[in-house]
């Protein structure tokens, strides 16, 4: 039985991203880095350049349609992102916590497009035919921990580095390890090793927030893919006649993709919004000394 690529209805998405090229008679062993979620990472921020760039290519100073849009964005995730960290900080930061958040955002939403998780090498059934996804030719770019994680860890270097430009070796130290609130003298001794396993249960704490930003995202967007495929196909599971189950592969998911579009949104947000809080708990602060 030969593989060809099919039209599927998908029975679930993969665990793990593979490589599309893996599935055609040609050795690409250069390209085995470029799985079905990475070629979505890169349609995904292909269309996010592109609508940027021809939405600034004219600059009006009444704008209008996409530069309208555009600005709005970009102003109210500033306003955003300053409310959070701070004048002092927003001007460093910014760019990546709106890129963090529009990427998430449209790779979230580009997951629900017709095709995505459905179409796929699969054993060949007819010509564009129902079969089993061997391996989907789009794999949502946040349904793959690698990106997510990869995502994650980006941040962590670039907190870590804001961190120390900020505080300095010293002032990290001291920030997590030292007695706060002020207290000197006696009471600062004797305080010193409660905020000392503090410190030490705060590096903790840090070291783990890559792991659950990453797992946090991934967990609910492949959940949501798996989840839209079962409802999919929940009539050729209960054995209905082929008529009610194509009505139902139409119907039933509809209120699912609109609680997908919401987690989407959610998602992106929460993401971005950790990564703010946490530059703000180290960072913060600086601006009451102001």
């Amino acid at each position: 039985m030969t593989s060809s690529l099919s039209v599927l209805i998908a029975s679930g998405l993969p665990l793990y991203a593979e490589s599309p090229l893996n599935k055609i008679e040609l050795d690409f062993p250069f390209l085995e880095w470029l799985t079905n979620s990475v070629f979505v990472a890169f349609l995904v921020t292909a269309a996010i350049v592109i609508f940027a760039r021809r939405a600034t290519k004219r600059m009006q100073l009444i704008p209008d349609g996409k530069q309208n849009f555009f600005e709005a964005v970009v102003e109210f995730l500033y306003d955003a992102v300053e409310g959070i960290v701070g004048k002092h900080m927003v001007g460093k930061v910014f760019s990546l916590l709106a890129t963090i958040f529009i990427f998430i955002l449209v790779a979230n939403w580009f997951s629900l497009l017709p095709g995505v998780g459905s179409i796929g090498w699969g054993e060949k059934t007819g010509f564009l035919s129902i079969a089993h996804a061997d391996i989907p030719l789009f794999r949502p770019a946040t349904a793959d921990l690698n990106m997510t994680l990869g995502i994650a860890a980006l941040f962590m270097v670039l907190w870590f580095y804001w961190t120390i430009q900020e505080l300095g070796v010293k002032g990290f130290i001291q920030h997590t390890f030292g007695v706060k609130g002020g207290i000197t003298g006696v009471m600062a001794v004797v305080l010193f090793p409660m905020f000392l396993f503090v410190g030490v249960i705060e590096i903790i704490s840090i070291g783990f927030r890559p792991v659950s930003l990453s797992l946090r995202l991934f967990g609910n967007i492949y959940a949501g893919e798996n989840l839209l495929s079962t409802m999919i196909t929940l009539g050729q599971d209960l054995g209905l006649p082929r008529l009610a189950a194509d009505v139902m592969g139409v119907l039933v998911p509809i209120p699912f993709y609109f609680m997908e579009l919401l987690v989407g949104l959610l998602q992106a947000t929460v993401f971005a919004l950790l990564c703010a809080v946490y530059i703000q708990l180290a960072t913060g602060h600086d601006e009451d000394a102001h």
